[in-house]
């Protein structure tokens, strides 16, 4: 899974000397490559729920974004979510996102699910992402972890296509599975 470079354990400034046709994200300093680039299914459900996501919130004071954008939770810590919100401006710069953003929702495929699952969902959790969805394109449900007392994130609850979600770091903003899940073509 995590492919280093030379070295043991990298910073925010190493990232942006990185060639530009390369996807890398560091957690704790060690770089994990990006590629291959993600299944049609997959930018289905991304471009989905960014479009739920935007429609939703565009009266709102908030950015949506999708990948691959910067979210730089810290020197050694640079994701690229599939999908997030942020609310607060001051976190919004011209190149990328200066800390955590308030959702995130990454969509799992086979080269990045034990990361997504395990390393940033504790990462997430570390620094106080207040809603993460882990998405299953092949068994269509969604996993959804909140931001608790103590800044940890709750056991967790799934949804199924028959489900309406309640995004509670979104104003309560409700919205069906199964809109997420729709595909733009059968492939």
């Amino acid at each position: 899974m995590p492919i280093l470079k030379e070295k043991e354990r990298y910073t925010y400034k190493d990232y942006c000397g990185w060639p530009d046709e390369e996807r890398w994200e560091l957690i704790d300093g060690v770089a994990y490559d990006m590629t291959p680039a993600p299944i049609l299914r997959h930018q289905d459900i991304v471009l989905n729920l960014g479009g739920i996501l935007k429609n939703a919130l565009k009266e709102k004071q908030c950015i949506v974004g999708i990948a691959p954008t910067d979210i730089v939770l810290s020197d050694h810590d640079v994701v690229q979510p599939d999908v997030y919100v942020v609310s607060d401006k001051t976190k919004i710069t011209e190149k990328n996102i200066q800390g955590a953003p308030d959702f995130v929702a990454e969509i799992l495929n086979p080269s990045t699910s034990k990361k997504d699952r395990w390393i940033k969902k504790k990462l997430y959790e570390k620094y106080g992402v207040r809603e993460y969805l882990i998405i299953d394109p092949d068994g269509e449900y969604i996993e959804r972890y909140l931001l608790v007392d103590k800044g940890k994130f709750d056991q967790g609850e799934a949804f199924d296509t028959d489900s309406v979600m309640q995004l509670k770091s979104l104003s309560g903003l409700k919205i069906s599975v199964q809109d997420m899940f729709s595909k733009s073509i059968d492939v």
